[in-house]
């Protein structure tokens, strides 16, 4: 081995500077406080199964009590039996030592079952309340978050904190307990050797805060660079195809290098901080034997204590250091969780999508009448995406939204979803206020058929079924041949049973689309929602698809955003869209002999 590969470590990039240290007391006031805050948010998790969480309790005091009872016996048998060479008795007190280190096991086994047991639960109460948070924010915060980053709390972050739970929970719990035993019992056998015992205990904790200052910030760093790593992975193989279209191979590798570096450097200083804890300690419980077998020594000479109570003081020091290096090591653990933790509540406490929705009423039946009134919008608070926009579409007619990327086509279909909510104006259904009803009722009269068509993995008929779950299979088939995707689902290898993995990637963008408009048809929706809905497909899937989606908007109130004349020529309404501004409406044909904006865009390419 080369002295380059040795030296290796050595050669990493420093992260951690003398800034990332010199914190006011203000702001290490507010971390202290920060991780109170999670501590206990954690324990009250814990405190959902608090008659377990008791049980766990008992039987640590009992297994501390019982590492008490351990030495002393052993310290008895020394003095009482074998240097007074007396062996009555001798193999009853063996018998009760067997007794109490098998109690002892017995104890240390239970509690970590139970433990176990309740970190489980407490683990999938916190993934599954962050998972449905998930489903309760709004689509803005989506739409500034890497979904590799958010996919690392629920996974990475959420595995630290059941790590900890599993075992910290109990050693803190158990060494804290131990140290009070201990410390009574070495002031009772000896007062002075126990004050010098005692004079480590400055030390170790003078080099914990040293070290732990370090470590928190570097695992702090170390839990965002994990994310900001997975979200760049998850992104390039969800982008894969555009990666290799543009040859950009090389630049995805090049990012991808510098997170790794990244994430690599900060789990390098993190360990190598941590790891110095065990060492630290290792070296002054060494010291701390050396002096009390010394001095404990002097003293037995002296004959100011018994061969068995030096022996029992040995030991109980150890067990005195033992603790407080658990706890030592530990606290890593627990550093480790705690950024994990706070990442988990962060998005707990975000506001849900429906915060202000308590007051607001279901809308439960609608004809699908439409009107927009001086409606704006903007996304970032200050230049509007849409501006004063106005129209109205009566039950059963279809409207087209045309104009360039940037137009506001998508964001007039994301008000009236409610996606997002208007700055000003007001949409009515119906002639109701939009606003004064819930979200979730609003799009249950709403189905949605993508230019990107999504579909989950499982069967094609559990995919169909999404538009109405407590829908027959009767009602699947007959929606699938309503939408023309009856033939091809047929041809498959398990017909509607088939199992679709990967978005369904093993199907055509035509038949994805035509199983989209099926789900929508199974839905019964009011109002339809069809956001470039025959891009990217060949002319005889297309005719399939006009067809089906004929056939899905009768009756039905329906827009439509497309880029291709055919799909919106026979809409009643067509609106023009420029810089977030109707600026034209009407029909095709009025629109096109009206020598208008509407007219340029068919002249530049629209058909």
């Amino acid at each position: 081995m080369s002295w380059k590969q040795l030296s290796e470590p050595f050669r990493y990039e420093k992260i951690l500077q003398a800034e990332d240290l010199k914190k006011t007391v203000k702001t290490e006031k507010k971390r202290a406080a920060d991780s109170r805050s999670t501590l206990k948010r954690v324990w009250q998790l814990l405190m959902q199964e608090k008659g377990l969480f008791y049980v766990v309790l008992f039987l640590v005091v009992c297994s501390s009590a019982l590492s008490l009872l351990g030495p002393l016996t052993i310290g008895k048998i020394i003095d009482d039996y074998i240097v007074a060479m007396e062996l009555d008795g001798l193999a009853g007190i063996l018998i009760l030592l067997i007794c109490i280190y098998a109690g002892y096991s017995l104890t240390m086994w239970l509690q970590a079952y139970f433990m176990i047991g309740i970190a489980q639960k407490t683990v999938l109460h916190m993934r599954s309340k962050l998972f449905s948070q998930f489903h309760k924010l709004p689509i803005s915060f989506f739409d500034r978050r890497r979904h590799g980053e958010l996919m690392s709390r629920v996974t990475n972050d959420i595995e630290n904190v059941s790590s900890t739970l599993n075992s910290s929970v109990i050693q803190v719990l158990s060494s804290t307990l131990t140290i009070i035993g201990t410390v009574s019992v070495l002031l009772w056998l000896s007062p002075l050797l126990a004050v010098i015992t005692f004079t480590i205990v400055p030390l170790m904790f003078y080099g914990m805060k040293w070290i732990t200052k370090r470590t928190n910030i570097l695992f702090k760093r170390q839990q965002s660079n994990l994310g900001e790593l997975n979200g760049l992975i998850q992104e390039s193989i969800s982008g894969l195809t555009i990666v290799k279209a543009f040859s950009q191979e090389d630049y995805v590798y090049e990012q991808f290098s510098s997170k790794s570096e990244k994430l690599k450097n900060t789990g390098f200083w993190a360990f190598i901080y941590s790891g110095m804890i065990p060492k630290v300690m290792n070296v002054l419980n060494n010291a701390s034997f050396a002096i009390i077998a010394g001095i404990g020594g002097f003293f037995a000479l002296k004959g100011w204590i018994t061969i068995g109570v030096i022996v029992v003081f040995v030991e109980f020091s150890r067990q005195f250091t033992r603790p407080l290096n658990d706890l030592a090591n530990q606290f890593n653990t627990m550093l480790s969780a705690i950024a994990g933790a706070e990442r988990v509540f962060e998005i707990l406490d975000l506001a849900e999508e429906a915060y202000d929705e308590k007051d607001k009423q279901d809308l439960i039946n609608i004809r699908g009448d439409v009107s927009f009134q001086n409606v704006s919008f903007s996304y970032n608070g200050e230049s509007s995406t849409v501006s004063n926009v106005t129209f109205s579409v009566k039950q059963g007619e279809s409207i087209a939204l045309v104009g360039a990327t940037g137009a506001g086509k998508t964001t007039i279909i994301n008000l009236l979803s409610r996606f997002y909510d208007y700055d000003s104006g007001e949409i009515l259904i119906d002639g109701k206020k939009m606003s004064d009803y819930t979200r979730e009722s609003i799009r249950k009269h709403m189905a949605f058929v993508l230019q990107e068509s999504f579909l989950f993995q499982g069967s094609i008929r559990e995919n169909i079924r999404y538009g109405r779950l407590n829908a027959s299979d009767e009602e699947i088939v007959e929606a699938a041949k309503q939408a023309n995707a009856h033939s091809f689902i047929e041809l498959m290898p398990d017909g509607y049973d088939t199992i679709l993995s990967n978005g369904g990637n093993s199907l055509s963008q035509g038949q994805k689309q035509l199983i989209s408009i099926a789900r929508a048809m199974l839905a019964k929706p009011s109002i339809l929602i069809l956001d470039e809905a025959t891009s990217n497909i060949d002319t005889i899937t297309e005719l399939h698809i006009q067809e089906a989606l004929g056939r899905l908007m009768e009756g039905r109130t329906s827009f439509i955003i497309a880029h291709r004349l055919n799909t919106i020529r026979e809409a009643n309404q067509i609106i023009v869209l420029e810089n977030g501004r109707i600026i034209e409406i009407g029909t095709h044909r009025e629109l096109a002999a009206s020598n208008g904006y509407y007219a340029e865009l068919i002249k530049a390419g629209l058909e």
